[in-house]
């Protein structure tokens, strides 16, 4: 019978390996597993298949069923595409160790490390069903049999990590528990790049590795990588985690998916009233522990001694040394008890680590992001790819509940990044296009991916509804390539040097053609790409040389460099549908003029004149974003200005919805060098501001309401307003399908 006790030893073994509930006893039973069954983790290419060979059990096929069906994804290659990558991967944290799991999936050894000896976070996390989708999916119900029971869609931060540990290690990942990470070491001798781990686990034995991820948590950044901080109006924010028994009696109380300040005033009032505890939200989860979460006003934890003193700082009011803890938990237990009816027996803190009641407060306004998600580091010719997943690449605003979905998606980003990476894809296009995904994932919400979650793998495209894989261009990403080579020439360690790596054509290639075809036109002399093109007269010959009949040469004064720059600007855009780069007054100074960008203009120019055929790529349609950036205006009648031949006959098509000519915002004229791109509407910079608060926006660091057409920030993103779109007063933000009040100062 199925209930009977297994006879096999490693049967046995198996069992108490997925029954484990904590992260030593997960990997004991699994070391004294692979024992038994003689197959050794450190032999990662065949581990897995050893694995499901020698362990012929009906309750480990039916995980292996789950996992070879992820596996055969085409996308992994059969596990070869980064199968001559080694993977260091910092962090256990759900985010590390499931980036961990898509790493050897696509074949790449994968060692993780966490100073942590052990998981002891009891918050429990919001999934969003294609969080749930993909768990299911690594076989998380046959590891954890409650999980997402019913109509549960949350896990406990401990029960998470230990699913994916446990299908980590079936996969060949080597996990080291209890082991800081103290660094990187350069490259020296034969010997590649490694880590400084204290106490050395393999001290005879040194790991090199071409790929560092890091999942340290967001008061870790590896060098090379910087935080932004976004900072909004202050609220605090308290989690609390009471003792969960399991009885019946606490099985019948219900859960409290959000209650919002603006949707139920008379219990906020009733709070207030009767406890003198004033909130703006609360949340309850069942898991391991009775959760709660809430954000309170602050003037009622000056009043209940919480807070000892008043601060207008942040960081010097909540101080450890300016909070009563033990007022704290008083305040986190009234809570918790009036919102739940008193209907939870015998309330009782669990503990953290620490041995203390798990309570935390905190400022959630207060929140960071990367600059940027990767990098590639070169030393003595050996090249590292960097990248960030986790709380290190973008915090989460726990009240929308993005934290682990966003933080799922940075790891399959990451993981599609390390396989070009294994392909032998240029590195530089690489990273541009993990940044260009990387401007996506604040704006994530269950609403604007992909619904059918059955398509989902570590493919960008599959994922986010409107992705463009080339949003960043190559030349943006030249400063994430960090190489300081004493060993190398000094041509070797200029940057741009290896921007032709991914260009069809040489910058020097492009200077020869426009040399030649400007020669012996007066007062033109091609030289560079700055002041040589500063009176307008080299650009007029360009177009000259190919459509004499569009200019009068003669007609033209190298004093009226405006004039000049204009109406050569004006006749590339109607006849090539080539737009600006910049105002013709900034291309008459040469002190305006950037190098790279007047390159990328007259690369446009070179591919419209001459191989720019129908059906074929011009090289900037592979460097720009889109050919929709391009998009010409109608061009005006009547006469074009002095200089022109007769009227300019067009086909070009008025552009649809937003003109990428004019800022969204102000309708100004917009030219490409100055411009931000948002969700296919264009603006000046200084134009790109929250709706609500007038805070400047950054790429991949807002969202954008479809039905009123505004820009918020991440603190003003579930902003709510009247249907007919005014504004109201109160700050609201939110989970998907739910609105939180967030707290304003008293």
């Amino acid at each position: 019978m199925a209930n009977q006790e297994p006879t096999d030893p490693s049967h046995a073994l198996f069992d108490l390996f997925v029954g484990a509930k904590t992260c030593r006893d997960v990997q004991q039973h699994f070391s004294a597993l692979c024992v038994q069954l003689q197959v050794d983790p450190k032999d990662y290419r065949v581990f897995y298949s050893k694995l499901k060979e020698r362990l012929n059990y009906w309750k480990a096929k039916a995980l292996w069923v789950k996992i070879d069906k992820r596996a055969s994804h085409k996308d992994y290659q059969q596990r070869k595409a980064c199968a001559k990558n080694k993977c260091l991967v910092l962090g256990a944290g759900p985010c590390g160790l499931r980036a961990a799991v898509e790493l050897a999936l696509l074949g790449a050894q994968v060692l993780v490390v966490e100073k942590r000896a052990s998981f002891s976070r009891n918050n429990v996390l919001h999934l969003w069903p294609y969080t749930i989708y993909d768990l299911r999916g690594l076989g998380a119900k046959k590891l954890y049999g409650r999980f997402c029971t019913g109509t549960l869609d949350h896990i406990s931060i401990r029960q998470l990590q230990l699913i994916l540990l446990k299908v980590a290690l079936v996969l060949g990942v080597e996990v080291l528990t209890a082991v800081e990470f103290q660094g990187l070491e350069e490259p020296s001798g034969n010997k590649g790049w490694t880590a400084k781990l204290h106490p050395n686990p393999h001290p005879t034995l040194v790991f090199e590795f071409d790929v560092f991820i890091s999942a340290g948590g967001g008061s870790f950044l590896p060098d090379g990588f910087k935080h932004k901080e976004l900072r909004g109006k202050l609220a605090i924010g308290i989690t609390a985690n009471f003792t969960n028994r399991h009885t019946a009696a606490e099985a019948q109380v219900a859960e409290i998916s959000g209650v919002a300040r603006i949707y139920n005033q008379k219990f906020f009032h009733d709070l207030l009233t009767q406890t003198g505890i004033d909130l703006e939200n609360i949340v309850y989860y069942k898991d391991d522990t009775h959760y709660f979460v809430m954000t309170a006003k602050k003037k009622s934890l000056l009043k209940k001694g919480v807070i000892k003193q008043d601060y207008s700082d942040a960081e010097q009011l909540l101080a450890r040394e300016n909070v009563d803890h033990d007022a704290l938990w008083r305040y986190a237990y009234e809570a918790a008890n009036f919102s739940t009816n008193r209907q939870l027996p015998d309330l009782e803190f669990a503990t953290n680590p620490a041995g203390r009641p798990d309570v935390a407060m905190f400022d959630f306004t207060c929140m960071h992001r990367a600059e940027h998600a990767s990098l590639v580091r070169e030393r003595r010719g050996k090249k590292l790819l960097m990248g960030l997943v986790g709380d290190s690449l973008v915090e989460p605003f726990w009240p929308l509940g993005t934290g682990i979905a966003r933080g799922f998606f940075a790891a399959f980003d990451t993981a599609w990044m390390v396989r070009s990476w294994g392909l032998g894809i240029p590195y530089l296009k690489v990273l541009a296009e993990r940044e260009s995904v990387y401007q996506l994932l604040s704006q994530t919400t269950p609403e604007n991916t992909n619904k059918n979650y059955t398509s989902y793998s570590i493919d960008p495209t599959t994922r986010y509804r409107h992705v463009n894989l080339s949003a960043i261009q190559v030349h943006q990403v030249q400063q994430l390539y960090d190489v300081n080579d004493k060993s190398l020439p000094t041509s070797k360690k200029n940057k741009a040097a290896h921007l032709r790596q991914d260009s069809a054509g040489g910058v020097e290639d492009l200077l020869r053609w426009c040399q030649k075809n400007t020669a012996g036109y007066a007062g033109v002399e091609v030289k560079d790409f700055t002041l040589s093109w500063t009176s307008g007269l080299a650009l007029c010959a360009l177009i000259h040389h190919f459509r004499p009949q569009l200019i009068d040469m003669s007609s033209l004064n190298e004093s009226n460099a405006v004039h000049n720059h204009q109406l050569a600007m004006d006749l590339l855009e109607r006849e090539l549908s080539i737009s600006p780069v910049m105002a013709a007054s900034a291309m008459a100074s040469s002190g305006l003029i950037d190098k790279l960008s007047m390159v990328l203009y007259l690369t446009q120019v070179h591919d419209g004149f001459t191989k720019n055929k129908k059906g074929m790529p011009s090289e900037m349609e592979l460097l720009l974003p889109s050919k929709q950036d391009l998009t010409p205006p109608v061009a005006p009648e009547g006469n074009q200005g002095s200089g022109v031949k007769g009227d300019i006959e067009t086909d070009a098509a008025p552009a649809l919805g937003s003109s990428s000519e004019d800022c969204y915002s102000c309708g100004q004229r917009l030219y490409l060098l100055a411009r931000v791109n948002a969700m296919g509407k264009f603006f000046h910079r200084d134009c790109f501001t929250c709706h609500k608060c007038g805070h400047p926006l950054r790429l991949g660091g807002y969202t954008f309401h479809q039905t009123t057409g505004f820009f918020y920030c991440e603190l003003h993103s579930e902003h709510l307003g009247p249907e007919n779109g005014s504004e109201d007063s109160s700050d609201e933000v939110g989970p998907p399908g739910e609105r939180i009040t967030a707290a304003s100062p008293d």
